[in-house]
């Protein structure tokens, strides 16, 4: 099955709902990077009037994910996966739009070939950053994940 935005947001819809209401969307896909967008609305915000640290790590989940989803689909492989640990660094108040971009899919097509190749399975770390309307950084995510072929 093709790895689309569209597809994933469905699924979204079904599978994570929490995540679809909140305003979690992806925006495009490819093999090596995904955009996720979300907006700042009542439903996600702290009492700060600024958007909630869950709601940037689910946008910013969302976009490390779904390029893991995409690779192991296009593998053809049966590949298990999981967040091992998160981290996250705020650096400016999240609000209006912001989109979160992740760019390492190339690390996890080499995990999947390495854990296939070696039976074991690998850890790769996969970066996510938060930009408002104005190209600013608002957060930086990094997810450990761990895939191992089965």
């Amino acid at each position: 099955m093709k790895i689309t935005s569209k597809k994933i947001n469905t699924f979204m819809f079904f599978k994570l709902p929490l995540a679809w209401w909140g305003g979690v969307r992806v925006k495009s896909i490819t093999e090596t990077s995904c955009i996720v967008k979300i907006k700042h609305r009542w439903i996600n915000q702290n009492p700060f009037r600024s958007m909630f640290w869950a709601a940037q790590g689910m946008a910013a989940e969302m976009s490390t994910g779904a390029l893991v989803t995409k690779a192991i689909s296009e593998s053809g492989k049966k590949v298990s996966m999981l967040v091992l640990q998160q981290k996250g660094v705020f650096t400016k108040k999240a609000t209006g739009r912001v989109r979160f971009e992740c760019h390492d899919g190339g690390l996890v097509k080499e995990a999947i070939e390495k854990s296939a190749a070696t039976g074991e399975g690998q850890v790769i770390i996969m970066k996510s950053v938060g930009y408002n309307t104005e190209g600013v950084s608002v957060s930086n995510f990094e997810f450990e994940w761990t895939l191992k072929v089965k």
